[in-house]
């Protein structure tokens, strides 16, 4: 009976630098809603919803992994604006409680709301420049998605 060696497959980091992927051009991209690759193709087919693939280039988008990270962010950006403002009107102004629910209620509700979608199109153009999760196509393939 012959035995075949073969030898194992050794991925390297310079193996998975065949495309050279920007990353900030790609995060750009994600918050205008675009495919991090092209910049053409639509990256949402629904308000949160990321589509399939890039109508365009064809990339497929099925292995981000955005998750909770976008809700977080936005809840940091918008707490960083509003807290400080509260703050500084409160301590220089004391507008009644009423008035001031009255407009930092609708302000966060409608800042938060304008900032989830390009926000996760960020995090999901920055999984893909980074070659995050299965957005490298030259991954070893006994190494299990996370």
């Amino acid at each position: 009976m012959d035995t075949v060696s073969m030898a194992p497959k050794v991925w390297t980091r310079q193996a998975g630098l065949t495309e050279k992927r920007d990353v900030w051009t790609a995060m750009k991209r994600g918050f205008r809603g675009r495919c991090p690759r092209c910049g053409e193709g639509k990256l949402f087919r629904a308000f949160l919803k990321v589509d399939g693939n890039c109508s365009v280039c064809g990339l497929d988008f099925t292995p981000h992994r955005a998750d909770d990270l976008p809700a977080y962010l936005v809840i940091v950006i918008v707490g960083h604006i509003v807290v400080p403002a509260a703050l500084f009107i409160e301590t220089n102004y004391s507008p009644p409680v009423a008035l001031q629910l009255a407009i930092y209620l609708p302000f966060t509700f409608v800042a938060s709301l304008l900032l989830l979608q390009p926000v996760k199109g960020t995090v999901v153009g920055m999984q893909w420049a980074l070659r995050m999760h299965g957005f490298d196509e030259n991954a070893p393939d006994d190494m299990p998605p996370v």
